[in-house]
């Protein structure tokens, strides 16, 4: 049973059957597009990012499978601050809510040395630490502390299995209940009236003033 291997860098998420990956497939007899699509699940949470990728086709039966490449972790973190560099003094070069944290550890799970998943979240506040980035504006070691307290162990496990909580948008002013609204609409009409009420007088005691003066 031979088996051929492929080996290409791809945009992480945005895999296509143009060159350089679709050219090198054609002659293998495999189908490009359920290999595209399985490269980009396995590469969604990449991207914005080169990607290497390995694609190990069974020549006789034209099955598949793939392996994914991971960035370096200093890269990943990087990507997710939007930043190109780490920091270049005593300023932080920016600061990472926990939360991404652990979606890169459990990106990198695989590739990195730790026992556990909360040792390899560990070796990602290492590299926050190497590249100067805070985490929810606390120091790397700070954070590593309450880890081991074990401060964050429920939300440890959630991003293991993938259950992490989406990140809460940004905070919105709160909208007032319908009462306060109505309450809000009287008070604006009854203003109004007022205005008006006033208006009414000053106009009536121009015109008495024009009858004393006649």
């Amino acid at each position: 049973m031979s088996k051929q291997t492929i080996e290409s860098l791809v945009d992480g998420g945005n895999a296509s059957g143009g060159p350089p990956l679709g050219p090198a497939l054609g002659p293998t007899g495999v189908n490009i597009g359920q290999v595209v699509d399985e490269i980009n699940k396995k590469t969604k949470d990449m991207s914005g990012m080169k990607i290497p990728v390995k694609v190990i086709i069974d020549a006789s039966t034209k099955t598949f499978e793939i392996e994914v490449g991971s960035p370096p972790t200093s890269a990943l973190i990087k990507k997710e601050l939007n930043i190109e560099k780490g920091a270049g003094g005593n300023d932080p070069a920016g600061d990472l809510i926990l939360d991404s944290v652990i979606r890169i550890a459990r990106l990198k799970k695989d590739s990195l040395l730790a026992e556990d998943f909360k040792g390899t979240v560990k070796e990602v506040i290492g590299t926050c630490q190497s590249v100067g980035v805070t985490i929810d504006g606390k120091s790397p070691k700070e954070i590593t502390a309450e880890i081991n307290e074990g401060k964050f162990d429920d939300r440890l496990t959630a991003g293991e299995t993938g259950e992490l909580a989406a990140q809460p948008e940004a905070e919105k002013k709160p909208e007032k209940p319908p009462e306060e609204k109505e309450e809000l609409g009287e008070e604006e009409n009854t203003t109004e009236e007022s205005q008006e009420e006033k208006a009414e007088e000053a106009e009536k005691s121009k015109d008495k003033n024009k009858h004393k003066n006649k």
